[in-house]
């Protein structure tokens, strides 16, 4: 019935379809059928500008959140990182009865170097093993040992997905691997090492965010310490109290704690650079001890026992009364900024600088006018 229709010609076709009204339509159809190809095109072209920025944005965002300088970084489920660093330090000493007394009131020590090295193990993507250490050396005192052990777990609780992250972390406080050493001479006490010689707790927590290429991040932690005798302390002879005791001592002392508050940001330039800074502000509180550990002589067959030990005793009793309350605390504020360069995928260099400046009890030994410290840090994660 149809089969003429297929073959009728387009002159012939066309008059029939325009006198039914149809072939005006034609036109119109050709106009829509552009409108609709324009749309998609545009469409499409939108997408892949969505797509394009996105691609920028999550590129600085991965790169921020990968970067080992990054103060909310935290490595990912069965990665290692490893950050070793080596500076040196030059601090000029402040006044107080203690450095006074030793003549020691506008010096500058120089150079003192310090290494450090931070490790950690992503067990999963939010809980992490880490371990951090330091070691200082100034041989303007002649003084040096481990400044900085300790090693803990952080729990991300708040993870990216959320408004803010948020970790909470603890570590074991390890000063007490070292016995803390020095020397009581007439003058006051020298110290030996950096160590205090005991065992602690430190409790923490961490929270920021990272818009884009930028990441603010702000910590708090607080150190617990426990009162041992772990301490070896020499008695100069030139006391004149010194041959009512044995060459060396170790007393009990009391436990103590301390307090940390700061934060820290960091600018991702590009994939190849990232600068940063940060303000931090540590407590350390008075130390004090509470008796001499040691078994002091009891001169038995002595004739002058009975004199001896009733000086001996006025001895300790004057010392306890003067070191119970040490008052030699002090209070810290860091300024510091860096830069990083990362050099492969997994390797960056990291330059920095640090300026300190602190208020200090009468009796501090640690009491400065300012500290500068200049060095850099390789880091590498696996």
């Amino acid at each position: 019935m149809y089969k003429n229709i297929s073959v009728i010609p387009q002159n012939v076709l066309l008059p029939i379809m325009g006198g039914m009204g149809i072939a005006p339509i034609l036109p119109i159809m050709g106009v829509g059928i552009h409108k609709i190809k324009k749309e998609k095109w545009m469409k499409k072209s939108l997408k892949c500008l969505v797509a394009a920025t996105a691609s920028v944005i999550s590129t600085g965002a991965i790169a921020a959140t990968t970067n080992m300088e990054n103060p909310l970084y935290m490595p990912k489920a069965n990665e290692a990182y490893v950050k070793a660093g080596a500076a040196i330090m030059g601090k000029s000493v402040e006044g107080t009865q203690a450095t006074t007394r030793k003549h020691r009131d506008g010096d500058v020590e120089f150079p003192v170097w310090r290494f450090t090295g931070d490790l950690g193990y992503g067990i999963t993507d939010r809980l992490d093993i880490h371990g951090r250490f330091g070691y200082t050396k100034d041989g303007e005192i002649d003084r040096k040992g481990m400044h900085r052990g300790r090693i803990g777990m952080t729990f991300r609780a708040l993870t990216e997905a959320y408004p803010v992250v948020w970790d909470l972390y603890a570590d074991a406080y390890l000063s007490g691997i070292t016995p803390m050493k020095g020397t009581y001479t007439p003058k006051g006490f020298n110290f030996d090492n950096y160590s205090n010689g005991r065992w602690g707790a430190i409790f923490g927590t961490r929270f920021g965010k990272t818009w884009d290429k930028f990441t603010l991040a702000a910590h708090i932690e607080y150190l617990q310490t426990f009162g041992n005798h772990n301490n070896k302390i020499k008695i100069d002879p030139a006391n004149e109290w010194a041959p009512l005791f044995p060459d060396e001592i170790s007393v009990d002392l009391k436990s103590t704690h301390e307090g940390t508050a700061g934060f820290d940001m960091m600018y991702q330039l590009n994939k190849k650079w990232s600068f940063g800074a940060g303000f931090e502000y540590v407590e350390h509180y008075n130390n004090g001890v509470k008796s001499i550990h040691t078994q002091l002589p009891d001169f038995a067959g002595d004739p002058y026992q009975a004199v001896k030990q009733g000086k001996q005793k006025q001895v300790v009793e004057a010392l306890l009364a003067d070191t119970a309350n040490m008052k030699d605390g002090w209070d810290e504020y860091v300024f510091k900024i860096s830069a990083a360069y990362q050099m492969t995928d997994y390797v960056q260099l990291a330059p920095f600088f640090e300026y300190t400046f602190d208020d200090a009890q009468p009796m501090s030994q640690n009491a400065t006018d300012f500290k500068m410290e200049l060095g850099a840090r390789l880091n590498a994660r696996f």
